[in-house]
């Protein structure tokens, strides 16, 4: 793969790059670039997560040096699951495993825990230097990189730290590359402008998209930090888990919101274009004679085009993206079914059912 190949494989399906440029820049200078995406471990996975499986495999085979890092720290301070460690490392290894079924394998991509730099001196030395290179303002405007909104900033003094926490990951481990989705680039574009204030080599950034939620409506303006209407694996209604089988997610596509002709905020176009697309390269719609016959999209492009000028129908869309997306999530099913250990039971609570 020759230079062009390799960043044209790098930036293809992303939302946003900082910079195009800095982008080529890094793989003319560095022969494998370190890049990462930080995860707090908090719960089930979803089809969403189909978008970074498959940039990380991009990443991988762009000759990046690849690391999945989980922030089991970052999710203490953000009270997830309870704030209990434990379950929150035991999530931490689910999605280990639900990522390597899904071809991010240990071979492949490396991963790293916060807790393995927080008891570094020189790491909370480096919080140190990114929360005084940072306002009290700008840091409560990053708090929406938790999923918080500055409302909420006087809850618990520790949630503060986790913005100056978050770029400094970065500058520790360190990476060159910041991979994540739109609701990370507030942290990001923070990494960024520290590295600028103390002449820091200045991380390129990497931004997909996010699925909206199943639900429909809400607001999604990732650059202002508005993700209200993503789809979340904290409200299962949302959502589809990427253990789902067949039946189930036909069933919630079935009665996801899906306008005709609708494109933005639309789930299930979006499902479409930047799941389904960057995996498979093609979308086919499989329908009767008399409703026009099978159709198949060889790019995200020609799909658009016939969807906004009404030319598919939303339940033949619902039922072509049912299909693809039971194919995708098939290996992480399949793990989980031979390793149900390794499953969301391991740390969520157990279902109490009634006799």
């Amino acid at each position: 793969m020759d230079l062009l190949e390799r960043v044209g494989r790098v930036v293809r399906n992303a939302q946003e790059v900082l910079t195009p440029e800095e982008v080529r820049a890094l793989f003319e200078r560095e022969a494998r670039p370190k890049a990462y995406i930080g995860f707090e471990p908090s719960g089930p996975l979803t089809v969403a997560h189909l978008i970074t499986a498959r940039k990380l495999r991009d990443l991988a085979e762009a000759g990046c040096d690849v690391t999945v890092f989980l922030a089991d720290w970052h999710a203490w301070i953000n009270d997830k699951l309870d704030g209990d460690l434990e379950r929150i490392r035991a999530s931490g290894r689910y999605m280990q495993a639900a990522f390597s079924a899904l071809g991010a394998d240990p071979d492949r991509v490396r991963y790293r825990w916060a807790s393995e730099l927080s008891g570094s001196s020189d790491y909370w030395a480096r919080v140190v230097r990114v929360a005084k290179a940072t306002s009290l303002a700008r840091t409560k405007r990053a708090m929406s990189i938790m999923g918080r909104g500055e409302e909420e900033s006087n809850l618990d003094t520790s949630r503060l730290f986790y913005p100056a926490m978050q770029a400094a990951d970065i500058f520790e481990l360190p990476v060159e590359l910041a991979y994540g989705g739109m609701d990370q680039r507030r942290a990001h574009v923070l990494a960024r402008e520290v590295a600028h204030h103390y002449h820091w080599p200045v991380p390129v950034a990497i931004h997909t998209p996010l699925l909206s939620s199943l639900k429909g409506g809400g607001r999604m303006d990732p650059s202002s930090g508005t993700t209200e209407a993503k789809m979340s694996k904290s409200d299962p209604g949302t959502a589809i888990a990427i253990t789902a089988d067949a039946p189930e997610i036909a069933r919630r596509l079935a009665a996801a919101f899906c306008p005709a002709r609708q494109v933005e905020g639309n789930p299930v176009v979006e499902a479409a274009r930047f799941v389904v697309f960057p995996w498979e390269g093609r979308l086919r719609i499989e329908r009767a004679e008399k409703h026009g016959g099978p159709v198949e999209f060889p790019d995200d492009a020609a799909f658009v085009a016939a969807w906004s000028e009404g030319r598919v129908h939303p339940q033949d869309l619902k039922n072509a993206v049912a299909g693809a997306l039971d194919r995708l999530v098939a290996p992480a099913r399949q793990f989980f079914s031979d390793h149900p250990d390794l499953g969301p039971g391991s740390f969520l609570p157990a279902v109490r059912t009634e006799p």
